[in-house]
């Protein structure tokens, strides 16, 4: 199914996606608020932009700089081009050691690799302990958004999988007791695990560490009482210094929550002293996507999500209407990438409204990545020929101001004769989700005018 398809089940009840937008945006707010409270937030953003595009530039060079240190400090670092390469090294890992209970903490690059369901097929227990990551573990289901997993869910629906699942009281739907449930649950699997996995927030070149960002202390737990530490990342996430990851920490927690700093932000310099640590440095694509001159820069995103939280596709649609690990208009970027053809309706949900630009903290350039995805899906023949056509038509008509003068004014004219409720009958499929604006008596042109002869 496309984009639209599975976002007209997500809307089909209109109370779920109601609560969705609102608690979206109010992420959104937390973030604007957090922002304001740094008065260089913008010289932040720009900061972090160049750190990104230097480390691009250079990437090659600071992956070898960072293998070269993380093995001076212990570690074991691998490589993977693939998904696949990625999975049979972390089993291999496993197997060795003859681990066959596992936790993990959050990780989209996991996610991406398609990591729980390779072990579970191989006969391991993977104990996914982030609380929302094992919400949606337990509906055998995919995270809905890369910072809240289970964003789409209500707490009387937590309520009744924890009742199934945990054996807790399915009346109670305090979330103070379903926590206190969730975390029986988890530390006996923390207790029970042989090995732990984790993704990687960064991976600093000049010290050969990586920096783990939580907000339940998960990940730490999952590190330090098992004695194998699998740390699986993309080539991506490695920075130049270590100076550097001030930038990104105070831009990451208040894009993402709008809070000041992660309540755990953990540093691995090597292993602990009696146990392992494992760095699996993933490409899956990305090096493909770094040799394009349109799409290169999409590999800074630093996973906050403050795309998702403000742009109003995704707030209405719901993440599952994405079908894709990184949902969101950041995901409508890197998923085509990927598979163009199962993805091709990605790139069009968007409005082009812009405020995915202006909250990402590294100024990618969202809406333009967009747009140039949706000239090259045009372009492999992915579109239907209706919207060809119905583009053709448009092009023509915007390419002479005579004809987009005449145009408006037919517009203007029909939409003032047309009831709104008749177009609508007409145009479900636009008009289900969206109320057709007023239309205004004059152009903008001779708006514009008016207000120029009359000095305003």
């Amino acid at each position: 199914m496309s984009h639209p398809e599975r976002a007209a089940q997500f809307l089909a009840n209109p109370e779920r996606a109601d609560r969705h937008d609102r608690a979206l945006w109010f992420v959104r707010e937390k973030r604007d608020l957090a922002a304001a409270t740094v008065p260089e937030w913008e010289h932040l953003r720009a900061l972090a932009s160049e750190i990104k595009r230097h480390t691009l530039a250079r990437l090659a060079d600071y992956l070898e700089e960072f293998e070269t240190n993380a093995t001076r400090n212990g570690a074991v670092v691998h490589w993977a081009a693939d998904a696949s390469e990625h999975n049979e090294i972390v089993l291999g890992l496993l197997a060795e050691r003859g681990v066959t209970r596992v936790v993990k903490s959050k990780s989209m690059l996991t996610e991406e690799c398609g990591l729980n369901p390779y072990l579970e097929a191989h006969g391991l227990e993977v104990t996914d302990t982030d609380l929302g990551e094992r919400i949606i573990q337990f509906r055998k289901e995919r995270p809905s958004h890369i910072i809240f997993p289970a964003i789409h869910m209500k707490r009387e629906d937590v309520s009744e999988l924890f009742a199934h699942e945990l054996g807790s009281d399915p009346g109670v739907c305090d979330p103070s007791y379903l926590v206190a449930a969730a975390r029986v649950h988890l530390r006996q699997k923390f207790l029970e695990a042989e090995a732990g996995i984790t993704g990687v927030n960064f991976a600093v070149a000049e010290t050969g560490g990586i920096v783990v960002c939580t907000n339940e202390g998960n990940a730490d737990l999952g590190t330090s009482l098992p004695p194998l530490h699998i740390a699986c990342m993309g080539i991506e996430k490695v920075v130049p210094r270590a100076r550097d990851l001030g930038v990104f920490l105070r831009l990451l927690a208040r894009s993402a929550t709008g809070q000041a700093i992660t309540a755990y932000t953990s540093h691995f310099h090597g292993p602990r002293s009696d146990g392992e640590l494992h760095i699996v440095l993933v490409d899956n694509g990305r090096s493909a996507l770094h040799a394009s001159a349109d799409y290169s820069s999409s590999l800074a995103c630093i996973r906050c999500g403050a795309c998702m939280n403000t742009c109003p596709v995704f707030r209405r649609s719901g993440g599952h209407s994405y079908d894709a690990t990184v949902p969101g208009p950041i995901g409508s970027i890197l998923e085509p990438a990927r598979d163009p053809d199962r993805h091709r309706s990605l790139p069009f949900a968007c409005t082009l409204c812009g405020s995915c630009k202006g909250v990402c903290p590294v100024k990618i350039d969202l809406p333009q990545q967009l747009l140039s995805w949706r000239r090259d899906l045009a372009e492999r023949g992915y579109l239907a020929p209706n919207t060809r056509r119905a583009f053709g038509v448009g092009g023509w008509v915007l390419r002479d101001p005579l004809r987009t003068e005449w145009a408006g004014r037919l517009m203007r004219l029909v939409g003032r004769l047309i009831p709104s409720a008749t177009f609508e009958r007409y145009f479900k499929g636009w008009s289900s989700a969206r109320s057709l604006p007023e239309v205004p008596r004059r152009s903008f042109r001779a708006q514009w005018k008016a207000r120029s002869r009359a000095g305003e």
